[in-house]
């Protein structure tokens, strides 16, 4: 049974939250990326996971059912990160397995370098490192150059069939060409996300791009990470494009605990056919934490 509550920040923003799956399984804390409230987690995907684990999700601020930003002091990517700790306050849980996607796994990265003690694991995928982790000439290389063409339209304005059309030509795009876009499952999930609490205009898409990007980095620091990591890499993803995932992977210092593997066909989104792979590999790196056979 699902449980939902509202935390609040320091800075007094509101969070909703909620936790479904087995109460006495491990938390699992889902960090969703960008612009995208806890929506846009696919329902098997939390459903799966919450056969064996308490699945704990969220709104970032400016998405779904959180408080929005308007009329507040500008907020930092950083906030976001500390939001995750107040989350998992709010539900009294010490510690989780922390699951990342894009921005998420930026921000799951600064809750391995800021609170270690929170997290039994992370799961980190479609992100690279924090800047500041590449060695010269390993630079992380940027999106393609469609997707940043449509991301510099994200502010427009337009009506809501016109949204809807923008929105559907962003996920064919984050989607990649390594699995068959279903207009009709990501139609359904947009409108999974307006019903939710979304809006179907361009006020949410770009306040996080408007976060302040001070204390980010800090990827040199990833070498002294000792928590176990799991890095899976999207060798479709057209937003964080390979060698993204094999240089987040050398840049977390101890091999002993960090491992990553490839989703076949996997782009910068979680269409079904992509959700059982990525599963079974989050789930075989939470059972060789939690130390059971699955």
């Amino acid at each position: 049974m699902a449980t939902s509550c509202t935390a609040t920040t320091p800075d007094g923003h509101e969070l909703w939250a909620q936790q479904s799956g087995d109460p006495g399984g491990s938390p699992v804390l889902l960090v969703m990326g960008a612009a995208s409230s806890s929506a846009v987690w696919p329902p098997g995907l939390v459903e799966r996971l919450g056969r064996r684990h308490r699945v704990i999700v969220w709104d970032h601020r400016d998405t779904g059912r959180s408080s929005t930003s308007a009329g507040r002091e500008p907020y930092a990517l950083t906030d976001l990160a500390a939001d995750a700790v107040v989350v998992l306050d709010a539900f009294g849980v010490p510690a989780a397995h922390v699951v990342g996607m894009s921005m998420g796994g930026l921000l799951t990265q600064l809750l391995l370098l800021d609170h270690p003690e929170r997290l039994l694991s992370t799961t980190l995928f479609c992100t690279g490192p924090l800047p500041g982790a590449e060695a010269p000439g390993d630079a992380a290389p940027a999106p393609a150059p469609e997707l940043l063409a449509l991301w510099a339209q994200l502010g427009e304005e337009r009506d809501e069939s016109a949204e809807m059309d923008f929105r559907l030509r962003h996920w064919r795009l984050l989607n990649g060409h390594g699995m068959p876009f279903d207009e009709a499952e990501f139609r359904a999930l947009e409108g999974r996300v307006v019903a939710h609490g979304g809006r179907m205009d361009a006020s949410s898409a770009t306040a996080h791009a408007r976060a302040g990007t001070s204390g980010l980095a800090r990827g040199a620091e990833l070498r002294d990470v000792r928590t176990p990591v799991l890095v899976v890499e999207a060798p479709q993803d057209p937003a964080c494009p390979p060698p993204c995932a094999q240089l987040l992977e050398a840049a977390i210092g101890d091999a002993s605990t960090t491992r990553r593997v490839v989703v076949p066909g996997m782009g910068h989104a979680l269409p079904a056919a992509v959700v059982g792979p990525l599963l079974d590999a989050v789930e075989a790196h939470l059972d060789a934490v939690d130390g059971t056979d699955g």
